[in-house]
């Protein structure tokens, strides 16, 4: 899962699903607002927010009118009794303008949701009149100037959202104020200075707390480790120097030794990352206090001694990456074979030796090209790749960060006892930030036959690279044939050859193997080769904006394994009757 922004949107989704309840409903039963003073300063406040917006599509313009209600307005929301504003929320609507500082008359706004809609300007300090106000997002914006200081007066406040805007200057240490704190996400900012060493004494609720990408300096203050309700911690691309305290290693920029002592208090810890810094010292043993944890990410530092065998007491482990590290040299712990729910795991270049414990079965190398290969069926096939698509698709959209392969192919899909197959060697894996359609320079280039146009002709690596191997290799799975097959020559390709098939004549170009096999008989099998040679010609094309999404691959597979098995069912009940 992608614990950073699922604790976040989880925790927005319900708050704001009781707020629209409320609120609809009493909307929807009150006969109007009342010509009180309090409604007539709602009015007025909303009428002076709109007018310095540019409103350049005129949605305000054609919704916001003298004939209609203002309870009833676009994204504002009144409460029953009272029928005073308690939520303005318009997130993605092209406003484009500043914040009025009349927003602060709305004294029973208890949600402010403004995200995505091209505001410039600063926070405006009147922000900190809203005293009842539970949910803060102004994300995404060209907002400028520093953090308020009077944010820190909104002890109700529970989410406060201020990422990917242009915000600089410190962060204040009045925020110390927001006792009821659960979220707070300033990432992708120009805040500078030190984190304020008392700004996390009061906040005991925090989950979420995420300030990187920021050119913040100075040392993490020593009260981030004692929030025993921190799920994600990301301080990442700063400038933070200092000891480091203990069990705060989530992503940051630090450098330096893990302390020796054992004394986490951070028991419902989910993601540890410190990829990509230069930690020394051991894996810290504290670790093994955390049984919650899913992810635990500490590749290219130069970490020392023996790999822990203690880690395979942590069964909620789903991704393991310590590769490019300097660990002592000798075999993989049998212990990770009780890591049943393992499915990423990265050791390059750590001087281990032998095999990973719980991947006896080998490779999907050796599966489908060993001249003792196992006889795979359509449906053994079909299962592998939905467990290579699931996993692709928790790198792609459910960790905490992007993570491109960039290397993706049949030696690096391992299979255990069960022959689930587990996604491993992420020598050359990068992290992404952006959107769905950005894209890194990547210097060490995949595999011939598996990477993407773009990436191999020009370094250019994104998600849809790692969709274009991975349909590759879906295509090599039901063919049989490798990618770089003697018989591909020229012009001629894998894709190619398949499309040349597709869709009447696939069976000539199908696993000869899968011909014969007894539980997949050509029958069963007929109708549901053209969607699985589909998925593989599409997820393969040449322009990645015609590539699907690994979510969306993670899909069509569920779809065609279910139709599959029901038809299978269909076709046996026929032949007892």
């Amino acid at each position: 899962m992608a614990f950073g922004s699922s604790t976040l949107c989880i925790f927005a989704v319900l708050l704001l699903t009781s707020s629209f309840t409320v609120a609809a409903a009493a909307a929807s039963s009150s006969p109007g607002p009342s010509k009180s003073n309090g409604s007539n300063t709602d009015l007025a406040a909303l009428l002076a927010f709109k007018a310095q917006l540019s409103d350049p599509e005129n949605i305000l313009a054609g919704n916001w009118t003298a004939g209609t209600l203002f309870c009833h307005w676009l994204g504002v929301l009144c409460s029953h009794r009272r029928q005073r504003v308690t939520a303005l929320e318009l997130p993605g609507v092209p406003l484009e303008g500043e914040l009025s500082a009349h927003l602060g008359n709305l004294s029973f706004l208890s949600v402010l949701n403004l995200t995505n809609t091209g505001l410039t300007g600063s926070v405006p300090n009147d922000i900190g009149r809203l005293r009842r106000l539970e949910l803060l997002d102004l994300g995404h914006n060209a907002m400028s100037g520093g953090i308020p200081t009077t944010i820190g007066n909104l002890t109700r406040l529970q989410l406060l959202n201020l990422q990917f805007n242009q915000l600089s200057g410190p962060i204040p240490a009045e925020l110390q104020g927001l006792r009821s704190l659960r979220s707070i996400d300033l990432i992708r900012n120009y805040l500078t200075g030190s984190i304020p060493n008392s700004l996390f004494n009061n906040t005991p609720l925090l989950a979420y707390l995420n300030i990187g990408n920021n050119s913040l300096s100075g040392p993490i203050p020593g009260c981030v480790g004692s929030l025993q309700m921190l799920q994600t911690l990301v301080l990442q691309f700063n400038n933070l120097t200092g000891l480091v305290p203990p069990a705060i290693f989530n992503m940051s920029s630090l450098s330096g030794s893990f302390p020796g002592n054992t004394s986490f208090n951070l028991p419902v810890l989910r993601r540890f990352s410190i990829s990509r810094n230069s930690f020394t010292g051991q894996i810290p043993l504290g670790l093994a206090a955390c049984p919650y944890l899913q992810v635990l990410s500490m590749n290219d530092n130069t970490l020392e001694g023996a790999f822990p065998s203690w880690l395979g007491k942590l069964t909620n482990l789903n991704s393991i990456s310590l590769a490019g590290n300097h660990l002592d040299a000798g075999p993989i712990p049998a212990a990770l074979s009780n890591l049943t729910k393992l499915s990423i795991i990265e050791l390059a270049m750590c001087n281990l030796t032998g095999a990973i414990p719980y991947m006896p079965k080998g490779s999907l190398e050796a599966l489908l090209h060993s001249e003792e290969r196992m006889q795979l069926g359509f449906l053994q096939r079909l299962d592998i790749m939905l467990d290579v698509s699931m996993a692709m698709e928790y790198l792609h959209h459910e960790h905490c960060e992007v993570v491109l392969h960039c290397d993706l192919k049949p030696s690096n899909v391992l299979f255990d006892d069960d022959m689930m197959a587990h996604v491993a060697d992420f020598g050359i894996a990068r992290l992404l930030l952006g959107d769905d359609n950005s894209m890194i320079s990547a210097s060490m280039p995949g595999t011939v036959g598996y990477m993407a146009p773009e990436y191999g002709a020009l370094g250019k690596a994104s998600r849809k690279s790692d969709v274009f191997s991975y349909g590759i290799m879906l295509l090599e799975v039901f063919t049989g044939k490798r990618p770089t097959d003697a018989m591909f020559v020229g012009e001629l390709n894998i894709r190619r050859w398949v499309q040349h098939a597709f869709p009447a004549e696939l069976v000539h170009v199908l696993d000869g193997q899968l011909i014969q096999d007894g539980s997949s008989s050509p029958s069963n099998m007929h109708g549901y080769l053209k969607p699985v040679f589909e998925l593989g010609l599409l997820c393969s094309a040449d322009s990645p904006e015609q590539r699907m999404a690994m979510r969306d691959v993670v899909v069509t597979l569920k779809k065609i394994r279910k139709d599959y098995i029901k038809s299978i069912a269909t076709t046996a009940i026929s032949a007892q009757q």
